[in-house]
């Protein structure tokens, strides 16, 4: 499997590539128009305009390549600028009137969300793009804690837990203070985290929640005493800073890897799919959007195992390009 590092570093490049395109279109930010015939990609057609496009720090990485790669190998014609504002921030900018035309996710659309593009008159199409594993990562110098259980991980990241200490974790653990970090509320991560693993109850007091994962990755690597989580790719990037707990779900511990993270696989427990949404409007309005979405689900697979991501299946996939194909 090739380095997810080396995808990072080609995303940060392709980023600023997509951002210097992007600021010779004039309003790109959902106004720009195609090219006046349907014709995708498939049908040879040479496409221009922009594709925009924000939301998850997570599926970032996913997106970024992805847009490197239709840029350099399907339509160069077309500018995809990729942002990360966080998932929840995200949905703020697509849903609105010529808002974005894709929102990555690493939850699902809320039900209020779902409302507020029925009031605004957006068909929102979801698309599940990968798998990714919520990953608990400690620092390096941490040799205590590498395998701990479900409901112990739970205990430390909830203020009911009462988990101040190593030792209040396991006897045998440092009688040292337990420093909690995570990514802050503008993140599906943490979102996900909250709702799903803590059932809705409050972070330990003094939990570090920031908004960049680089930030996270350099606080937890320089804190002997610090538990954090965040996608599984960027635990895969940070290796050499960062060691991932091992989990035990009931079964014994199981490690994070693209071999475990599944719906009904060993580490199902913290697995959980990655989205990105599209606007169908103006995926039909646009034909460049919609090429760009039918060439990210046959492009899935690949680039989700690229860049930290547990891939879809073969009939998920060819599902979802069935269903945009049918919308030209």
């Amino acid at each position: 499997m090739k380095s997810f590092k080396r995808f990072l570093l080609l995303a940060i490049v392709a980023s600023l590539a997509v951002f210097a395109a992007a600021c010779g279109n004039a309003n790109n930010n959902g106004g720009n128009e195609g090219t006046s015939e349907g014709a995708s990609a498939e049908g040879g057609e040479e496409l221009e305009g922009s594709v925009v496009i924000d939301g998850s720090g997570t599926v970032f990485p996913f997106m970024s390549v992805m847009a490197e790669k239709y840029m350099t190998e399907a339509q160069e014609g077309v500018s995809v600028e990729v942002s990360r504002a966080g998932t929840s921030a995200g949905f703020k900018k697509f849903l609105v009137e010529d808002g974005t035309d894709f929102n990555d996710a690493s939850r699902a659309i809320k039900d209020e969300e779902k409302a507020q593009a029925e009031e605004l008159g957006i068909d929102v199409k979801e698309l599940k793009v990968a798998l990714d594993g919520l990953t608990i990562v400690i620092n390096k110098e941490n040799d205590w804690a590498t395998e701990l259980t479900e409901q112990e991980i739970i205990d430390i990241f909830l203020a009911e837990g009462g988990k101040k200490n190593w030792s209040d974790v396991r006897p045998e653990f440092p009688d040292e203070p337990i420093k909690t970090y995570g990514p802050n509320e503008n993140h599906g991560t943490y979102e996900f985290f909250w709702e799903v693993i803590l059932d809705e109850k409050d972070l330990a007091e003094g939990t570090n929640l920031q908004q960049e994962y680089s930030t996270l990755v350099d606080l937890v690597s320089k804190d002997k005493n610090a538990i954090g989580f965040f996608g599984y790719g960027y635990y895969e990037s940070n290796q050499d800073k960062l060691t991932a707990v091992n989990v035990d779900f009931g079964n014994g511990p199981v490690a994070p890897s693209l071999d475990t993270i599944a719906e009904d696989g060993d580490y199902a427990g913290f697995t959980r799919p990655v989205f990105t949404y599209l606007n169908t409007n103006m995926a039909k309005e646009k034909p460049q959007v919609l090429d760009y979405a039918i060439y990210t689900m046959k492009n899935a697979q690949a680039v989700a195992a690229d860049t930290g991501f547990a891939p879809l299946t073969d009939e998920q996939i060819n599902t979802y390009v069935e269903e945009l194909e049918g919308l030209k």
